[in-house]
């Protein structure tokens, strides 16, 4: 596959937010030393700089059909990038610290289009769910790639803990209570199920209840 560099190297520095930046240590390709970069994750491409000013990538690694795994190594904080065959190339970066070197392998890890083919089939089941339940189906992470399970590295599924409530200031004085919360939105609708309705139906249904609402609120503030 050829490419464009003009292409590239503007793709690699537009204004654009990347997926993941950072200083990494990329051992070179016929010496073991290992050298300073600046990279840039954007989509399935890693491009590396000299340094973070420089506005031309040294070079690009096309992150798909790769696994992304930890090994051992003269720099701490070790991890590579290996491709499938006998000929490839297999690259050996290195992190500054533990939590950039989780980040960078968990960000690698999901920058190829199958893993997002493989969150989109998730979202596709968890839709038809929906539609046939009536109601939303239990949170659940997407699965990781078998190519990336290679048993190097576990990550956290647990969600944060809720947070404990805000105590108020004895001394301070209270403020107007918030609107009370709508209810619970049900399965069904007044003229049909929600799956079937049109937009425009959707936005009149919700905006009688919330109108109701704020009337509600206004007249308990209104009164002393």
């Amino acid at each position: 596959m050829k490419l464009n560099e003009r292409s590239l190297a503007f793709y690699a520095t537009c204004d654009t937010p990347a997926d993941n930046t950072g200083f990494l240590y990329k051992k070179g390709g016929r010496h073991a030393a290992y050298h300073r970069r600046w990279f840039v994750l954007r989509g399935n491409m890693l491009f590396y700089f000299e340094d973070a000013a420089s506005r031309e990538p040294v070079g690009v690694i096309i992150l798909e059909g790769c696994t992304v795994e930890l090994v051992e190594a003269a720099e701490e904080f070790a991890f590579a990038v290996r491709f499938a065959g006998s000929r490839a190339r297999t690259y050996v970066l290195a992190a500054e610290s533990q939590a950039a070197m989780e980040g960078w392998v968990k960000a690698l890890s999901r920058a190829s289009f199958d893993y997002l083919r493989l969150v989109v089939r998730e979202l596709e089941q968890q839709l038809a769910a929906v539609r046939a339940g009536g109601g939303p189906p239990p949170a659940r992470r997407p699965r990781a790639l078998p190519s990336k399970e290679n048993g190097c590295a576990v990550w956290s599924a647990e969600t944060p803990a809720a947070s404990a409530p805000v105590r108020a200031n004895p001394g301070s004085r209270p403020g107007p209570e918030p609107p009370p919360l709508p209810p619970r939105r049900r399965a069904s609708a007044p003229n049909g199920p929600l799956d079937s309705a049109s937009f425009a139906q959707l936005h009149e249904w919700y905006g009688q209840e919330i109108r109701a609402l704020r009337s509600q609120w206004l007249s308990s503030q209104a009164q002393p």
